[in-house]
């Protein structure tokens, strides 16, 4: 089994959730989602993890995860800033927001060495979307493939209302394109999303979707570094605007730079995006561990 990373995006802000949740705990034993993203990677194989956070959360995330995985993973710490890695000649005070997932998953640069595969800290993805990945990782990557862990749309939609999706385009399990659609629900046998000009507002509910999970070849960093230097210039007046791994993935593949193998699992994702949401994780969870899919306590020890 080849080494390979996983690079967990947590360095967001909460502002809608309203507060930090990405460390809050949800699991019947004080588990935070990324706990259970840890408990899975390792089991399928990964070797280390790395968590791209802002410097200020440094001693949080060492208390929530390093002391408790430090012994049985390797879990390092990368760090996005306004101004990481951001050319001379951009005031980075005027910007409203982060840079956005790519700029993200480029701060962890320096501590990734090998294939790895990205997500979400506030997202539950399943067992099986990391058994897939790390096969995927030891097998099928390359600086010319890339890979994109899909879910089937009808399982990631919420009872409670309309949810932002990426709805992908495939053709022969290759991905062709993502259509970011919001207030995407279920209308009897199909999903609706608001009418938009130029794309699709009806989608079969099999549709395969992205809830950001990649797999990236080692090398993607320079390619990468090199576009984020290029976006930073031609938007440092724009402070709104954001590089986001779909945009990027979406050009190398407009210029046949590379492919991207769609691998499609029958997870129920599960997320969390409002402080609403957080009962309907936690009876999930408890779900799972009634039906012997994870331990009362995913903690090593």
């Amino acid at each position: 089994m080849k080494n390979s990373s996983l690079v967990i995006l947590a360095a967001g802000m909460g502002s809608r959730y309203g507060g930090l949740k990405q460390l809050d705990r949800v699991g019947p034993s004080g588990e935070a989602i990324a706990d259970y993203s840890i408990f899975d990677a390792k089991r399928a194989g990964f070797n280390k993890v790395v968590f791209v956070i802002r410097k200020s959360l440094e001693q949080d995330f060492i208390d929530v995860f390093a002391r408790k995985w430090g012994n049985v993973i390797d879990i390092q710490f990368a760090f996005q800033e306004m101004d990481t890695d951001v050319p001379a000649g951009v005031d980075v005070s005027l910007r409203e927001k982060p840079w956005g997932t790519a700029h993200a998953v480029l701060a962890a640069r320096k501590a990734v060495a090998e294939p790895f595969a990205v997500i979400n800290a506030d997202d539950f993805y399943g067992s099986t979307a990391f058994t897939m990945m790390k096969e995927y990782l030891d097998n099928g990557v390359s600086p010319v493939r890339y890979g994109l862990l899909a879910y089937v749309l009808e399982n990631t939609l919420s009872e409670h209302g309309g949810v932002s999706r990426g709805v992908c385009r495939t053709d022969n399990n290759r991905l062709v394109a993502i259509h970011e659609r919001k207030k995407v629900r279920k209308e009897g046998n199909v999903a609706v999303a608001d009418p938009y000009p130029g794309e699709p507002d009806q989608f079969d509910l099999r549709s395969p979707v992205s809830m950001n999970y990649w797999g990236y070849p080692a090398d993607v960093f320079d390619p990468l570094y090199e576009s984020f230097q290029r976006f930073a210039l031609e938007n440092r007046n724009n402070p709104k605007e954001e590089m986001l791994l779909p945009g990027i993935v979406q050009a190398k593949m407009d210029a046949g730079e590379v492919v991207v193998d769609v691998l499609t699992c029958q997870e129920h994702w599960i997320g969390v995006t409002y402080k609403e949401d957080k009962p309907i994780v936690e009876a999930a969870l408890r779900e799972l561990v009634a039906q012997g899919r994870y331990p009362q306590s995913v903690f090593p020890g």
